[in-house]
């Protein structure tokens, strides 16, 4: 049988895609089915066609230096005990923690997975928001236990009292808490005043999972790393990717920052599967904070430019500090997701129960303006008035 080689890069692209980054998996697999029931793969120029605003990628892709300290260590892929780079001294460094405080991952989808295991054998549930990053929850239905979902607030903020209040209530059911922030899909931040209240109302002891993929992008002054928690010694476990800002998503690279002996109790489930390459690029961004603050600014600049062309056109938009936004459509996501997909446009997924607003993924200055012209194809104008009454 022969098969081209770009119809087979292509075809691993998209199942990597969807089965390798779990809920943030793009869309191509929802385009349908073949007859004998598999998703139908995109070609490798299928995929270049799309305005890909679905996944919270870095749409710029790795920096020159990242580029050339994972070429430089292909000379490593024949072998098992490579240099590679002193990648977990230098997140320690970076971090000003010791490497027994640092664990690695397949991207943060892994961490979690790994935090999972180890704190919710036994039917131990996981306290969290809906909506939020549901990998954890996914996890945890995987190992016959599941989750306490709380509601946000109207102003789409993650209660704290409600957090506390639970938490202490249920304490032997709970074996774990779990804090995005800034939160996924909705891009709000936890103050630095609430993690400190979250972490001094839980009954003592308690792990708390706070979830920092989108940390970098933050302005906001009240928001700031939950780090230094960890150096008290409490059990607060930091989740950190380089597939965000440090556009190594397809690499997948991830880590965990946390006292010794919690990083004992998640090491015996971690795989360990982190490839020569990736190990080298990641040592390389950590270095290069000059390419990071670029991606920042071009981020927020396009941002800001598409939210406040879209609140022009009537729709709400939930103030982000991340590198994707939320806005109000006024109708169910799923079908819309199609209607952006024949434009070659990919929008986010379903994220009940609010379903009838849409995640967006902040793309390059001419994908953003792909989506914005999509975006008043399929949704007529409104006034303020009507937006306002959704």
């Amino acid at each position: 049988m022969s098969v081209s080689r770009r119809r087979f890069m292509g075809g691993v692209a998209a199942a990597v895609g969807y089965l390798g980054v779990g809920p943030q998996a793009d869309l191509f697999a929802q385009q349908g089915r073949t007859a004998g029931g598999a998703a139908a793969r995109p070609t490798m120029d299928d995929w270049d066609a799309y305005a890909h605003l679905s996944s919270n990628e870095n749409c710029w892709g790795p920096p020159e230096s990242v580029m050339k300290a994972m070429n430089s260590a292909w000379k490593y892929s024949n072998r098992y005990g490579y240099p590679d780079g002193n990648l977990v001294g230098e997140i320690a460094k970076h971090h000003g923690v010791k490497q027994e405080n640092v664990l690695l991952g397949a991207g943060s989808g892994e961490i979690l997975d790994v935090v999972g295991t180890a704190f919710l054998l036994d039917g131990k549930k996981v306290l969290g928001v809906e909506p939020t990053y549901s990998s954890v929850y996914q996890h945890a239905t995987s190992i016959k236990t599941s989750a306490i979902k709380l509601p946000l607030t109207k102003d789409y903020r993650q209660d704290m009292n409600a957090f506390i209040k639970t938490a202490n209530a249920r304490a032997s059911e709970i074996g774990l808490v779990y804090l995005c922030n800034p939160n996924n899909p909705t891009g709000v931040v936890v103050t630095k005043e609430e993690v400190k209240q979250l972490l001094d109302g839980v009954p003592k002891g308690m792990p708390v999972l706070i979830d920092e993929a989108y940390h970098h992008f933050v302005d906001d002054p009240r928001y700031a790393t939950s780090l230094p928690y960890v150096l008290e010694g409490r059990p607060v476990i930091i989740a950190r990717t380089f597939s965000k800002i440090a556009a190594l998503a397809g690499m997948r690279l991830g880590y965990a920052v946390a006292p010794a002996e919690i990083i004992q109790k998640m090491r015996p489930y971690s795989v360990g599967s982190i490839n020569a390459l990736v190990k080298w690029g990641g040592v390389a961004s950590l270095k290069d904070t000059a390419s990071q603050a670029d991606v920042k600014r071009k981020t927020m600049e396009l941002r800001k430019k598409t939210s406040s062309d879209l609140m022009a056109y009537g729709y709400d938009v939930i103030p982000s500090e991340t590198n994707f936004f939320m806005v109000h459509i006024g109708r169910e996501i799923q079908p819309v997701i199609e209607e952006f997909r024949q434009k070659k446009v990919m929008v986010g997924r379903p994220f009940p129960p609010m379903t009838t607003h849409m995640r967006v993924s902040v793309g390059t200055a001419e994908e953003m303006d792909r989506f914005t012209k999509a975006f008043k194809e399929i949704f007529p104008p409104k006034t303020r008035t009507t937006a306002a009454g959704g």
